[in-house]
């Protein structure tokens, strides 16, 4: 279990999260949901240790992530961060085998070749190994970076918004894939999702953040109503039940007017110009 004590991440007048303390079970897709600079990629950071939060606690399985540690802790990892760059001249199959880079050598196994090839079949997409990994879209990148944090085989995957940049097709190749996985192997899996519906769909626990705090957490079917969505997003919005008994998240179109009207309902943090001078 990846747990998470009376954490508190602040970046100068920025609160992250103030005392945010949550417990995620092995063999689940749990699912983050919030508004934009919430600090939903901030969090994974501060999990996987790119962040040092100024108080609190995360420990897996009983062990505290400590940074004298680091790279110990980071082992039981596969982690997919937002807008990986693959400008690299290396093919599909090599960037794949990368996931496994304590385990390459000059010379590589069969079957660590077989394993990885297997990843890219799995996921459909067995046809570009031997491509240029320059070459791909922007979609097929992370297709292929999801390959090389399942070729980890880690004990806790985590996924910043990992289906961004795919087409509805490969949005449930990806997802599907993840939720098979996280079962059949117990993984501790958490991804960040801005689709409510996607979110709706594959999370078996959703942890809803704003203005640094947990807001809400548990089933979608528990957490997802519209007056949550108002309350964490300022939108107006109908949630419906589908034919699986799954949410589904249709927000109401109001015009201009009501939405500048429904701004003042949300206070916003002054600017402050005379900070931003003194900064430059």
């Amino acid at each position: 279990m990846l747990e998470v004590r009376n954490l508190h991440l602040a970046f100068d007048d920025l609160v992250l999260a103030k005392d945010m303390s949550f417990a995620l079970e092995a063999g689940k897709v749990h699912v983050i949901i919030g508004p934009n600079g919430t600090g939903k990629s901030s969090l994974l950071k501060t999990l996987f240790g790119d962040i040092a939060p100024q108080s609190g606690n995360v420990s897996f399985d009983g062990t505290s992530l400590h940074k004298k540690q680091l790279p110990a802790w980071r082992q039981q990892f596969g982690y997919m961060p937002q807008d990986i760059k693959l400008d690299v001249g290396l093919s599909v199959l090599e960037v794949v085998l990368l996931g496994q880079l304590n385990a390459l050598s000059l010379k590589l196994g069969d079957s660590l070749i077989e394993e990885a090839l297997s990843a890219l079949n799995q996921i459909g997409l067995l046809h570009l190994a031997n491509r240029d990994v320059r070459t791909l879209s922007g979609g097929q990148c992370q297709m292929i970076l999801f390959a090389q944090a399942l070729m980890r085989n880690p004990k806790i995957l985590m996924l910043d918004e990992p289906v961004s940049a795919l087409d509805l097709h490969f949005q449930q190749v990806l997802l599907e894939h993840l939720d098979q996985q996280t079962k059949q192997k117990g993984w501790t899996s958490l991804m960040i999702l801005h689709d409510l519906n996607l979110a709706a769909q594959y999370a078996d626990n959703l942890l809803v953040l704003k203005g640094g705090e947990l807001y809400a957490q548990g089933a979608p079917e528990d957490v997802l109503t519209p007056e949550l969505v108002y309350e964490v997003y300022g939108v107006h919005a109908d949630v419906v039940l589908d034919s699986m008994g799954v949410p589904f998240v249709r927000t109401q179109r109001r015009g201009l007017a009501a939405f500048e009207n429904m701004k003042k309902s949300f206070i916003q943090p002054e600017f402050n110009q005379e900070k931003f001078h003194h900064a430059k």
